[in-house]
């Protein structure tokens, strides 16, 4: 019966409840649940404030890191890679592979749907950009010389990226990766 009286009462406050101050409250909620912090609403002068430099040049101002001497190019810890800025979910350590590059390569995005291929011709060459579609982070390249079964190389840079291991994943707030990583 309380349960009930409650679900009523909290029913009829949230139809009075102005609808943005109704939204604002369930925005929170939301960032709560993700351990990464969703940047992407952040001006690009807020994001130099959080960004280190590195991360900064790469993910914003389409810069490469050095390779061999990057975060995550030998990382070989079970979990998913995230966007720096928006933290949505990119890549999986199960697509990860050692390409002898000297940058994490994976053979397909998590979610094809959270990147974006872009052309790009710099450097007197025509390569696919890979960037993430909400943070629109400059994440790196993509390459059709990659392993079976996709063929694909994506190219691309710790600086972009924040590591979630597997066993931190519901806590982080990717719950629905955690079944990728069970046997």
């Amino acid at each position: 019966m309380k349960k009930v009286i409650i679900c009523i009462l909290f029913q009829a406050v949230a139809m009075y409840l102005p609808a943005q101050a109704f939204a604002e409250q369930g925005a929170k909620v939301e960032q709560k649940e993700r351990a990464v912090a969703d940047l992407s609403q952040k001006s690009d002068a807020e994001l130099k404030k959080i960004l280190t430099p590195e991360q900064y040049r790469v993910a914003r101002e389409d810069g490469t890191e050095r390779p061999f001497s990057n975060q995550y190019w030998n990382n070989k810890k079970p979990g998913i890679y995230v966007d720096v800025v928006s933290g949505e979910p990119l890549f999986s350590s199960k697509d990860k592979y050692e390409s002898g590059t000297g940058w994490p390569s994976f053979t397909q995005p998590i979610d094809k749907s959270n990147v974006v291929e872009k052309s790009d011709r710099s450097l007197f060459m025509t390569r696919t950009e890979v960037r993430s579609k909400r943070g629109d982070s400059h994440l790196g390249h993509v390459f059709t010389d990659g392993p079976k079964p996709t063929g694909m190389r994506y190219c691309i840079n710790s600086a972009s990226l924040r590591f979630i291991p597997a066993e931190e994943l519901e806590e982080a707030g990717y719950g629905e990766y955690v079944s990728l990583f069970e046997e």
